[in-house]
């Protein structure tokens, strides 16, 4: 049975991916920072008959990205899914909301990916970055959040030219806006039910999840 970790597993499209994978085999590692969500996700699975644990982690930090991955052992596929966002005009960005922006979507990824590549070479495995339609082009009121997606798209993109020659593989994934508790605080997108449900959006990544550079869902 191979193995999958995904960050941001409690909720929208990081549920929908584990559930997804583990209906097609996987044993997944459930990331994220809040045990009632990840468990409920867990429960799910196993009542399907698949295979799920769960492991607390904070991608912000270095030190629990580093302890969280240390509990896996083999890894076959790493999808770093973990992000966060806030929209508006540019002279409303806080100094907090820049760094936890910077922190979970930068760093984040960096942290994560830093801690997965070892096992997924190992396994010749394959890493999915999600990054959205706002690492692609820039939209209005979204400065911070496209700033955060284009600077995961130029480290993916690096990434792929550093491996080039190896075994394993990193896909950059762009999807448009979803129906998921995203913008529950948001002014940002007023009425979500028109968007795409994560389901159909993981789908979507599962039936082109095959080493390719790019998955671009807008639609």
């Amino acid at each position: 049975m191979p193995n999958a970790a995904i960050t941001g597993a409690g909720t929208g499209l990081g549920r929908a991916l584990a559930i997804e994978y583990a209906a097609k085999g996987y044993k997944l590692f459930l990331l994220g920072r809040t045990d009632t969500k990840l468990q409920i996700v867990k429960e799910k699975i196993m009542q399907a008959g698949g295979q799920a644990e769960v492991i607390l982690c904070d991608v912000r930090e270095q030190a629990s990205v580093s302890v969280a991955f240390q509990q896996i052992g083999r890894l076959d596929l790493f999808i770093n899914n973990a992000g966060t966002g806030i929209f508006g005009p540019l002279n409303n960005y806080t100094l907090e909301e820049i760094e936890n922006i910077l922190d979970t979507n930068v760093k984040g990824t960096i942290f994560t990916v830093q801690s997965a590549a070892p096992l997924i070479k190992e396994s010749k495995g394959r890493i999915l970055t999600v990054i959205s339609t706002a690492g692609l082009r820039g939209k209005k009121n979204e400065s911070l959040y496209c700033a955060s997606k284009f600077a995961i798209r130029g480290f993916t993109e690096s990434l792929q030219k550093e491996w080039e020659h190896e075994e394993h593989t990193i896909t950059s994934v762009y999807m448009g806006g979803m129906n998921t508790p995203f913008w529950k605080d948001s002014t940002h997108v007023k009425d979500a039910s028109g968007l795409q449900s994560p389901q159909s959006v993981a789908k979507k990544i599962i039936e082109q999840d095959d080493g390719r550079k790019e998955i671009i869902i807008d639609k």
